[in-house]
């Protein structure tokens, strides 16, 4: 029976030690977020509802606002100016983008917003950044119901190619002057582990749902 109770207790104490570990890592990747968000801008567009034609619509938005907005911000703008064209010009982003759908035959509103959101941990070629809340241009298209498109507005860590997810080398250059080379490098090897761990697209949330029963089980002997 000592035998029985020595292996529960050494199970518990393995356990308690393994949630304190995950506490560490978790508290690190809050404290690199806070480091890490000030000196980004995301995107996030939201579809209309999860049927495959709107998610579709979705994309087909995405990659019309990007163009729209690279092509009218310089690629030498810091990220003030950038959310400063933003703020002035998210009324019209918002029309150009119920054009554009009017265009593929769909009616729906749509809105752009200049928010502090809460993101999930997201991966972007070999970089991810952890979950944690950032800056963010918001992209509403009708109800926004559906599965969202997240990425990194600024720098620029959007895929305009779907085929070839790659970050362009003048991005990360820009986004290594920004931090320190410590928190440059934690995104580099976090992003190297969830390629080989996490095959999911690009508006999945990378984060494990971990999940522990505890279940007792009776032991034959004397009471």
């Amino acid at each position: 029976m000592k035998k029985k109770y020595d292996f529960c207790l050494s199970l518990i104490i393995i356990l308690i030690l393994l949630l304190l570990a995950m506490s560490g890592v978790r508290r690190n990747q809050e404290a690199l977020a806070s480091r890490v968000a000030p000196e980004i801008l995301r995107f996030h567009v939201l579809a209309n509802s999860d049927s495959p034609k709107d998610q579709a619509l979705k994309l087909d938005v995405k990659d019309f606002l990007l163009e729209m907005i690279r092509g009218e911000v310089p690629d030498s703008a810091t990220r003030e100016e950038l959310i400063g064209y933003i703020e002035t010009n998210k009324h019209r982003l918002a029309r150009s983008a119920e054009h554009f759908m009017q265009e593929l035959g769909f009616d729906y509103p749509a809105k752009v917003l200049l928010e502090t959101c809460e993101f999930p941990q997201k991966t972007y070629g070999d970089m991810t950044f952890p979950a944690g809340e950032y800056e963010a241009v918001r992209v509403v298209l009708g109800e926004g119901t559906g599965q969202n498109f997240w990425c990194v507005l600024y720098p620029s860590l959007c895929y305009i190619d779907r085929t070839y997810a790659v970050v362009p080398d003048s991005s990360k250059e820009l986004l290594q002057s920004l931090l320190p080379e410590d928190d440059f490098h934690s995104l580099l090897r976090f992003g190297r582990f969830t390629q080989y761990t996490d095959k999911k697209t690009e508006q999945d949330t990378l984060l494990p749902q971990i999940k522990i029963r505890f279940q007792f089980f009776e032991f034959p002997g004397r009471v």
